[in-house]
């Protein structure tokens, strides 16, 4: 590795930051394109992740000991340094400066490594500014957790203070890593065996039966993974599956099915009878859903690369058993694992989304058979995308009802999170992904 962890994590922020590159996929390509070693890899990830989750804290920090603007690529030295000052424990103080002070010099001249030493110096000397010192509860909320503002202004008028502090602090933690034991291959026991034989430490999840957590390791890199015994997948989004509750036989559509998971999950389900129907309007996004259903070694699967607003050219209406739209949307729920998206998104985003959603699910239910199921689900905790577009769609096509079954389908420990005959699981409420679901009986009309 040409360059050390601190250079490569600048390098990699300025690349998140400049080209709104996917944190997660830019970390791996670097981790292997400079080859990094594991204790390395670690750090930077730390460092990475770190900087990008408490931007805004960071900034707050900073903000005092800056009195002019500097270049781009100083102030996210200056936020990784503070980071690393602030929140990481095993790292000398001196060092940390010492190597900023070093990469300024390197990346740019004297001036700037005497501006970085400066700075740094008088944060160590001074000491950090108070956030509780700011008055105002939302904005203090907001550098607290490092939220834009906007997030949490939405989440209190939606779920009140103290959910959304919930949310805000549970955001900051490392995400837990999950995944969907194929029950048609192994138990859940033998995988957990497999597992910790390979070194990772894995366990049954509290809730659901099919599902492990792990906190060792990246298990998409172990045998069990390789060899078509699991598929990382979040806990929350597993229970699409219960509710779309495919029965022996039947036809389903997955009108958004990329990258594939759950579209594997039904087809699990289905067990090698009936068949599902999987749609992406991306080609490259068809080939990942292919490739996760080869892996998992299910069949009965076809593939379609179409804009699923469009499927009512390509299928006779009253074709589907049961229908899945897993809508795209803000990702709300899941910014615990996209800590970069929380800094991109904007509220004129989610009113986008919101009626893309509701144009989604129309032109998609002359698809269902009547008596069938719709179901629609997202990765967001955001009303206006969700229990919004439910009503907004039944409103609209009267020929839909709330399926009144989908409590039943919850295990209980999820049913009273369960209102107005939907679901939406809040991160704190499994340490999961938040994540909505809700269920469309069709009327049987003769």
């Amino acid at each position: 590795m040409g360059k050390n962890v601190r250079e490569l994590a600048l390098d990699l922020l300025i690349n998140i930051d400049r080209n709104q590159a996917y944190s997660n996929i830019a970390l791996n390509q670097a981790i292997t394109d400079h080859q990094v070693k594991p204790i390395d890899a670690g750090l930077l990830t730390e460092i990475v992740y770190g900087t990008l989750q408490h931007k805004l804290t960071i900034d707050f920090y900073l903000k005092p000991f800056l009195q002019k603007r500097v270049e781009d690529w100083v102030q996210m030295l200056l936020r990784l340094s503070v980071y690393q000052m602030v929140y990481l424990d095993k790292v000398p103080e001196h060092a940390i400066l010492n190597e900023a002070v070093e990469i300024a010099k390197k990346r740019g001249h004297e001036g700037i490594a005497s501006v970085v030493n400066g700075v740094l110096r008088n944060i160590q000397r001074k000491g950090l500014p108070s956030i509780e010192k700011v008055q105002d509860e939302c904005e203090r909320l907001s550098l607290a957790t490092s939220h834009p503002r906007w997030i949490i202004a939405l989440w209190i008028d939606q779920y009140g203070f103290d959910a959304t502090k919930q949310i805000c602090e549970i955001n900051l933690l490392p995400p837990v890593q999950t995944a969907r034991v194929n029950t048609a291959k192994a138990t859940r026991e033998a995988v957990i065996q497999m597992l910790a034989e390979e070194g990772f430490v894995a366990s049954a999840h509290p809730v659901l039966s099919d599902c492990i957590e792990n906190s060792r390791g990246n298990m998409a890199l172990s045998n069990a993974h390789r060899d078509g015994l699991l598929t990382i997948q979040d806990a929350s989004s597993m229970l699409v599956a219960d509710v779309v509750g495919p029965e022996a036989g039947e036809l389903i559509l997955d009108a958004c099915a990329a990258p594939g998971g759950k579209t594997t999950h039904l087809l699990e389900r289905l067990n090698g009878s009936g068949k599902v129907v999987a749609l992406d309007i991306h080609k490259h996004k068809i080939k990942l859903v292919k490739k996760t259903a080869a892996r998992l070694g299910v069949s009965n699967l076809e593939t379609m690369q179409l804009d699923a607003r469009k499927a009512i050219e390509e299928f006779d209406r009253g074709t589907f058993d049961r229908v899945l739209v897993d809508a795209p949307c803000s990702g709300l729920g899941v910014l615990r694992r996209k800590p970069d998206a929380k800094y991109e998104k904007s509220y004129a985003d989610v009113q986008r989304l919101a009626v893309i959603q509701v144009d989604l699910l129309t032109k998609i239910a002359p698809l269902v058979k009547n008596g069938g199921t719709l179901v629609y689900s997202t990765c967001t905790i955001n009303k206006e995308e969700n229990e919004e577009v439910v009503s907004t769609f039944l409103l609209n096509n009267r020929e839909y009802e709330m399926d009144l079954t989908l409590s039943d389908r919850m295990p209980k420990e999820l049913r009273p999170y369960v209102h107005d005959n939907h679901l939406q699981v809040l991160p704190q409420y499994m340490n999961s992904d938040g994540f909505f679901i809700a269920a469309f009986r069709k009327k049987d009309i003769h």
